[in-house]
């Protein structure tokens, strides 16, 4: 393996995927996992069974499974290696040194971010400050500050090193607001005043900024509706969505009231606000509310109005993924006859539909409806996952390995591996040369003398 080999590895999920790692591990094969990260170069099932093995106390062997992939040099790898000695206590001085920083060279908010967590997490919070403290006007290191810092007691000093950055927030006007990168300090100190017991503090002072249209963030809207239902405030919750954007705060109001055991209030605030404002956001939160309660027809009547909607079916998608695991409600649904095919996106309906007739076992239907859509995708490897689906394990097996590429044998591997078959499962799946190989290469574009491609983007 090589640095190369591993960062197309990350950040494509390929070699074994996460999801079939994970897959591997529940079925109990963490000793074949770790066998093959080391003997293929697996960067998903080293850092799978590395984590396994932390769990379970084993951080020797934890170490040992990483090893070859540190010495390498590449950086995730010798993190990761990090992370088990802290993990394993007494080892706090090793782990340090392997991440830290050359200031001499420069060093990147990336780098910063990592040392400081990992100080955080060997209990060196003070350090972890200080390291911080010059880089705040980074606005992911300040809120790292305010995660490294929950609960440690040190909700003074982060809140004397916020305070200036957020006044300077509430002052800035005009172009400045565009160009002010801590446009969140005012939430972050809300943040901070909560988590140290002055609630009422964080209210008052966030309220009086949205109150005097001091906000460089919309979303600081919605933090301080969470902060107000958080704390029992519906009075005032109400009356904030009456005065400010019920779009972006009547749904917190809607839901805190079901929080507080008033389902039925929430609902009719919802109803009253569709028959004042038929906004679709309205009918997402009641739709999927009803159906969380079991109410599959009375979600359906509050959705149907948007189930031909461009994008997927803006109301109709939503439900799908809640019943996606419920195959006789979902094919109830996906029947509705305003569950039409529109604006390009017939493959949706019909492959909705045939994953609601394979998990009732009504396989040559489901795919007889499957064949009219899916054009990404071999037709064989859709029968496949349909016949999985409905439990025929074997006659997917056969269809796969009988089609043979790089896909199906990924796909077959985790059918051998349902099959309780997990040593044929890793030598079935390509390795990751093979599937570098079977990468669709790209077609050169002329580029420009300022490397940028002479063509039109298509």
């Amino acid at each position: 393996m090589d640095m190369d080999d591993l960062a197309w590895q990350a950040s494509n999920y390929r070699g074994l995927s996460p999801r079939r790692v994970r897959l591997l591990l529940e079925h109990g094969h963490l000793d074949l996992v770790a066998q093959v990260a080391v003997e293929r170069g697996e960067w998903f099932c080293a850092e799978g069974a590395a984590e396994k093995l932390c769990e379970a106390g084993d951080f020797g062997r934890a170490l040992s499974v990483m090893e070859p992939f540190v010495v390498t040099g590449w950086r995730p790898a010798v993190q990761a290696k990090a992370e088990i000695l802290l993990r394993a206590g007494r080892r706090t001085e090793e782990a340090l040194a392997l991440v830290c920083l050359d200031e001499a060279d420069g060093v990147s908010t990336a780098e910063c971010r990592i040392v400081a967590q990992m100080l955080g997490r060997a209990g060196r919070i003070d350090e972890a400050v200080e390291l911080l403290v010059p880089r705040l006007d980074e606005p992911s290191l300040l809120s790292l500050l305010v995660d490294i810092t929950d609960g440690q007691d040190r909700d003074e000093r982060v809140l004397e090193l916020i305070a200036p950055l957020a006044d300077h927030a509430r002052q800035v006007r005009g172009e400045e607001q565009r160009e002010y990168t801590l446009s969140d300090a005012q939430k972050l100190q809300a943040r901070v005043l909560e988590g140290a017991g002055r609630a009422d503090e964080a209210i008052r002072v966030l309220g009086q900024d949205i109150a005097g249209h001091r906000l460089l963030e919309e979303n600081t809207l919605t933090v301080y509706a969470g902060l107000l239902a958080r704390h029992g405030q519906l009075d005032e919750l109400r009356q904030l969505a009456a005065d400010q954007d019920a779009h972006t705060v009547l749904d917190i109001y809607a839901d805190a009231l079901r929080h507080h055991g008033r389902a039925e209030e929430a609902e009719a605030v919802m109803r009253d606000a569709i028959a004042a404002d038929d906004w679709v956001g309205y009918r997402a939160w009641l739709s999927s509310m009803l159906l969380a309660e079991g109410r599959l027809d009375d979600a359906i009547v509050v959705a149907e109005p948007g189930f031909g909607w461009y994008d997927c079916s803006n109301l109709l998608a939503p439900l799908v993924h809640l019943l996606l695991d419920r195959p006789e409600e979902l094919l109830h649904l996906v029947e509705h006859p305003k569950v039409v095919p529109h604006h390009g996106h017939e493959e949706f309906q019909h492959w909705w539909r045939a994953w609601a007739l394979a998990g009732l076992g009504r396989v040559d239907e489901a795919i007889a409806v499957a064949g009219l859509d899916r054009p990404w995708t071999d037709p064989r490897i859709v029968r496949a996952g349909l016949l999985r689906r409905a439990g025929r394990l074997d006659a997917a097996a056969d269809e796969l390995r009988a089609l043979g590429t790089v896909e199906a044998r990924e796909e077959l591997c985790e059918v051998l591996v349902l099959q309780g078959r997990a040593d044929e499962a890793i030598a079935v799946h390509p390795t990751v040369a093979e599937q570098r190989v079977a990468e669709p290469k790209p077609e050169p574009v002329p580029l420009g003398e300022n490397g940028y491609s002479l063509e039109p983007p298509s």
